[in-house]
């Protein structure tokens, strides 16, 4: 991708993401609490102001719409899920009935479109995935067949620059790793249940 294009749609994604979660910039005043380091050297700072000063993408915009934080109007008892790239394994929380069942539907091979795996992460480590100093939050977490560049990381890669995330790396807190595919229902510590497995997937 283009230098200039991809920092266009990092800051743009950036800006599009942040705004509806709590904490961060106000649209309209840009308003914005006290931000850490790995934040005042996001994508937003980095880029030119004639970049910053652009409309958003279409693109980017959509897919902001698409991951901000959804809470279900019914929760499920939690069910954990394990991912793998092509090197690691990851293990996520799914409470949203619909999502647990999506995600059952890729283990089964019933659906074999939307069978990556994104969400926002938080930058804290989970009871159930303790070898990662990184978590995706629940309520966040999606599935998609195709999406943009700007969020996609391996496991080690994120965990390695945990501390760069939510800048230019990672704009939003937002992680789509393109490579992720489920292998696995597990339990709350990491053991896998009797649940069928994905079958043999090529990218």
């Amino acid at each position: 991708m283009h230098r200039y294009t991809r920092l266009l749609t990092a800051a743009a994604l950036a800006a599009t993401l942040t705004s509806a979660l709590p904490g961060t910039a106000d649209a309209q005043t840009g308003a914005r609490p006290p931000a850490s380091a790995a934040a005042r050297t996001g994508a937003a700072a980095a880029a030119p102001a004639a970049i910053q000063r652009q409309q958003p993408c279409p693109q980017a915009v959509a897919f902001g719409e698409r991951l901000k934080p959804v809470r279900p109007a019914h929760r499920a008892e939690p069910a954990y899920f394990q991912f793998e790239d092509h090197f690691d394994t990851f293990v996520i929380q799914l409470t949203d009935p619909a999502k647990i069942q999506h995600a059952r539907d890729v283990l089964s091979g019933k659906e074999k479109n939307r069978i990556h795996v994104m969400g926002r992460i938080k930058k804290t480590q989970a009871p159930y995935n303790l070898r990662w100093n990184f978590h995706l939050i629940p309520d966040t977490i999606d599935f998609f067949d195709l999406a943009i560049e700007v969020c996609d990381a391996s496991i080690s890669y994120t965990n390695d620059h945990i501390d760069d995330a939510c800048g230019a790396f990672l704009p939003g807190c937002f992680w789509c790793p393109w490579s992720s595919r489920l292998v696995a229902e597990v339990t709350a510590i990491g053991q896998p249940k009797r649940i069928a497995r994905t079958r043999a997937y090529t990218a």
